[in-house]
């Protein structure tokens, strides 16, 4: 009995070494493994008939697209949310969107730092990697960024603060207009709690049958989604920055800088877009008074890049404004954030290489500051993969399903950008495997491009030396 007990106790360091081992040697495909891990246990919590209001177990795929829905914090459904889960179920949903929009190592982080109260070096790296694609490679990575390896504890109490105190503030004004509705109190308190996680997450599930039709010309309720969804884009080193420097924008970094005004700018040209495209349209809110048309026009450049919520049905928007969402969703919020897409910084890196490029300079500048040119290559990694799993994804669910190309478009980007809006295609009916590769979709979006890659990618080497340099014609 002594032996077996000894033989136990010593496999059990040999076990944590290899999985330690192989965190430190694969970092991307640790990440992807513990996220792959989070999903499927939440599509398990979710299939249990305790989850579902009827009773009865929830079809598998059914399941697994809902729990990355959740998890991902995309906000695409195949069920009805406010009325196909039990008390249990929405219980698991409500912590899936929380669990997801911290991010799974981050949390993991928190509370280590939390029981020890104190983080060691490979807890500060897993924290780090969920705020920075660039440490999902090995090897050394330059500190010249918005959160530095040492700052991570004090990012992570921003994270778990920010996240108390923003939802917190969301449920403080909601519940009274919901009160308003004529609903019971602990009713109202509850989808105050649910639209306050929702909105904050970016998530976009909706707890009543009803959704946001009661509300649909309410200022002051699309308003505090409008306020959740874009503060909880920006992203937790954004918090972080600000709340050290809030009086001070000298001392902001140049990814706090460039994630707000981006962000801002983003926001304005897609609401003034809408007010144009959709002047006159009656299916939308093309013919109502011009306060109404600001307040939808600019709820939905709101909600475009990650936040879900619609009033109107999209597929009556005229095709331009579809347009112009795709575009919205395809870039999403801020790095580290509750928010997918490519992110904001990746397009201003885009935008400023173009310019660089136009006016004969050597390198990328913004706010008084360098940016290198290893970032730039990151920003076209992201895109260009981006882009093709989006189009590779869209052939594939036109060749299933038969659906308009523009419908699929939508809400592959939709997918992808973890956004959670829907022209329709999305439905109950779908066909399973169109439902498992969309679900596949959001967990690709949601961990990134550059993880997927470095994960796929058969070894990661250093280069010893230069071949020599040759210019091919481009443009």
């Amino acid at each position: 009995m002594a032996e077996r007990y000894s033989g136990e106790k010593a496999f059990a360091p040999r076990w944590r070494g290899a999985f330690e081992r192989f965190a430190s040697a694969y970092p991307a495909r640790f990440a992807i493994l513990v996220f792959a891990a989070l999903n499927l246990t939440f599509m398990a919590l979710l299939m249990t008939p305790w989850a579902a209001a009827s009773g009865e177990a929830t079809a598998p795929a059914d399941a697994f697209f809902q729990a990355i829905s959740v998890v991902c914090v995309t906000g695409l459904v195949v069920v009805d949310m406010a009325t196909h889960w039990s008390p249990f179920g929405s219980a698991v949903v409500l912590i899936g969107v929380e669990v997801g929009g911290i991010g799974v190592l981050t949390l993991a982080s928190i509370l280590g730092m939390t029981v020890a109260r104190r983080l060691g070096l490979r807890q500060r790296l897993m924290a780090a990697s969920d705020s920075n694609p660039s440490r999902v490679r090995r090897g050394v990575v330059k500190e010249g960024q918005a959160i530095r390896l040492g700052e991570v504890g004090g990012l992570l109490r921003t994270v778990a603060l920010s996240v108390l105190v923003f939802e917190a503030a969301l449920i403080v004004l909601l519940y009274p207009r919901i009160l308003m509705e004529g609903k019971p109190p602990l009713q109202a308190l509850y989808e105050a709690v649910y639209w306050s996680f929702m909105a904050f997450t970016n998530s976009g599930f909706v707890p009543t049958v009803e959704g946001l039709e009661p509300y649909a010309t309410d200022p002051w309720f699309l308003g505090v989604i409008m306020i959740g969804v874009f503060i909880g884009s920006l992203g937790f080193p954004v918090y972080f920055v600000l709340l050290r420097h809030l009086g001070a924008p000298r001392q902001w970094s140049l990814h706090v800088k460039l994630t707000i005004s981006v962000s801002l700018m983003l926001l304005l040209a897609g609401g003034l877009a809408y007010l144009v495209l959709e002047w006159g349209n009656a299916d939308s809110w093309g013919t109502a008074d011009f306060g109404q048309q600001l307040l939808h026009a600019f709820f939905l450049s709101t909600m475009a890049r990650s936040g879900g919520f619609a009033v109107v049905d999209l597929g009556l928007l005229h095709n331009s404004s579809l347009l112009v969402t795709d575009m919205l969703m395809f870039v999403g919020g801020g790095s580290a954030s509750t928010a997918g897409g490519i992110k904001v910084t990746t397009l201003a890196i885009l935008f400023l290489a173009a310019v660089a490029e136009a006016r004969g300079r050597k390198s990328m500048e913004a706010f008084g500051r360098r940016i290198p040119s290893d970032v730039l290559r990151l920003a076209v990694s992201v895109t260009l993969w981006s882009a093709t799993i989006v189009a590779g994804v869209t052939i594939v669910l036109l060749e299933i399903t038969g659906a308009p190309l523009s419908f699929v478009l939508f809400d592959v980007i939709s997918a992808f950008g973890t956004v959670g809006l829907s022209t329709g295609f999305t439905h109950a009916g779908l066909e399973d495997s169109a439902k498992v590769i969309l679900g596949l979709t959001m967990f690709a979006g949601r961990i990134g491009s550059v993880t997927l890659a470095a994960a796929l990618a058969a070894s990661q080497t250093t280069q010893l030396f230069t071949r020599p340099e040759e210019r091919p014609i481009v443009g």
